[in-house]
């Protein structure tokens, strides 16, 4: 896939620009991150050439000056919040990330739980990440925050909060997602800071939106697609533009509650603290990835897709009684304002005309008709039907795999009497499951294959090469379907029809 974006001339100049931040505040910086630390696949469809762990490389390059606070809300954890790169609720969401930074040399000791009040799924959680070795913390709401900020401001506000001893200069405040809480932990960890002689910093590590791209630039717009549950909105930063006279991309949240931010951490620090020189949301942000697009046209249409990706997951998401309508207006909206349609998504037309095609031959699985299709590296799209064997999305995968494999359409990849066994499992022993293999099952019948068949063997290395390739379904996907697709890191839209429907 063409690039648009060089991590390389990020990391050094990302890296640069928080040495030179943190060298202005002595003693200890809080740098808040938004989005996600590891993972971060939004930004790697929006920006082509992103790694997903770019942001790991960041911390690796600071050293031994760093460490880390990670944050999630008892909110999230009462509600079930998931996160949907991975289909993770938050709590275990948090576990995976805690595994996976280790895995990449950085290690978090400390886990705060914000949002605390009382609630038994957040006090079950507490009591599992120590019994795991790790120190947890739980923080009430600070009351009359951010508004009240006499009260803010004082040992009944920032001062009421469990401060939180760390060792090093810099330390790092990431969390689940969006809402955890990681602000509020500064100011209070800032406030105690000074009450203890020690002259504390504070700035946020952005990504998006990227302030030095046109509000209207798609891939603002697709920050805003990606936030519109939380129905955030992008707006000139008018503190940067009154100070500076120049037009700086901000978010909606930054900006309404900067002017109170500003306030509550001047009453925090003293006088020749830095933070008092912060002029608008748009300085305290470090944010240098705009500087790295290296092909805007690459970028503004793989921002475009993004977009359309999120429009379908809304939209499933609303059937599944998990979003609000008010979301899909939301992005409804954005599709309009960048003249976009379903279908430009190449994938999307391609799912529907094999579903049309499997209902002409009626090759689908009792009644029921679903189309798929992928889009491969080099831009060539492949199909798959469903049929009593396989699954729509297990059919599409093993003719994307043969196609990159150079494989003949007609070789059979999964023996027959492999297939007749896991279909006598799944009739005979759990009664009542269809015997189509979803996509999950496929790939360890794929897997059990190779030793037998050449041709498998072949596919199955291309397996990696789908990577990050867009998938379109006409039907909902079922449980194993998704678990394959997240382990193929594939970018899945679907059209969300039910495979079955009260009609009573």
């Amino acid at each position: 896939m063409k690039k648009g974006f060089s991590t390389e001339k990020y990391l050094k100049i990302q890296t640069k620009e928080i040495k030179d931040r943190v060298a202005k505040f002595g003693e200890k910086l809080y740098l808040e991150f938004g989005g996600k630390l590891c993972h971060d696949f939004h930004a790697v469809r929006v920006l082509p050439g992103y790694e997903p762990d770019t942001k790991i490389e960041v911390l690796k390059a600071l050293g031994e000056q760093i460490e880390i606070i990670y944050c999630i809300s008892a909110k999230d954890i009462q509600k079930g919040r998931i996160r949907h790169d991975f289909g993770l609720p938050y709590d275990k969401q948090v576990m995976k990330d805690l595994k996976d930074l280790k895995e990449r040399g950085l290690s978090i000791s400390i886990i705060n739980i914000a949002l605390f009040s009382g609630e038994e799924s957040a006090l079950r959680f507490k009591r599992k990440m120590k019994n795991f070795g790790y120190k947890v913390y739980t923080q009430p709401v600070i009351e009359g925050y951010p508004h009240d900020i006499k009260k803010v401001v004082s040992d009944k506000g920032c001062g009421s909060q469990t401060y939180i001893p760390t060792s090093k200069p810099i330390v790092i405040i990431t969390g689940a997602g969006g809402g955890s809480g990681k602000m509020a932990l500064c100011l209070s960890q800032m406030y105690h800071d000074t009450k203890k002689g020690v002259n504390p910093g504070y700035a946020k590590f952005e990504t998006f939106p990227i302030w030095n791209l046109d509000i209207d630039h798609p891939i603002n717009v697709a920050y805003e697609a990606a936030t519109a549950d939380l129905g955030d909105i992008n707006i000139v930063d008018p503190f940067h533009l009154k100070h500076y006279k120049k037009t700086a991309i901000n978010y909606n949240r930054d900006i309404e509650n900067f002017d109170i931010m500003k306030r509550i951490m001047n009453k925090i620090v003293s006088k020749d603290n830095y933070v008092r020189n912060y002029k608008s949301p748009t300085d305290m942000g470090v944010n240098m990835a705009g500087f790295a697009i290296t092909d805007d046209k690459v970028c503004r249409e793989a921002a475009k897709q993004e977009i359309i990706r999120r429009y379908f997951r809304y939209k499933k998401e609303l059937l599944l009684g998990i979003e609000k309508p008010e979301t899909v207006e939301r992005i409804e909206i954005l599709m309009e304002k960048l003249k976009l349609k379903p279908e430009d998504r190449k994938v999307v037309t391609a799912a529907r005309k094999a579903e049309k095609e499997a209902k002409k031959t009626g090759k689908g699985n009792k009644g029921v008709y679903c189309g798929a299709a992928i889009q491969l590296p080099d831009g060539r799209i492949v199909t798959g039907k469903n049929s009593p064997l396989l699954h729509a999305e297990s059919a599409a995968v093993i003719n994307a795999v043969k196609t990159l494999a150079n494989v003949k359409d007609k070789a059979d990849l999964i023996p027959s009497e492999i297939l007749k066994n896991i279909n006598i499992l799944k009739k005979d022993v759990l009664k009542g499951a269809s015997e189509s293999l979803n996509l999950d099952e496929t790939l360890i019948a794929l897997a059990i294959s190779a030793k037998y068949n050449k041709n498998t063997e072949k596919c199955i290395k291309m397996l990696g090469k789908l990577n990050n390739c867009d998938i379109h379904v006409t039907y909902l996907p079922s449980e194993g379907d998704d678990v394959g697709l997240i382990k193929l890191r594939m970018n899945v839209t679907t059209d969300a029809k039910l495979t079955f429907r009260n009609n009573s």
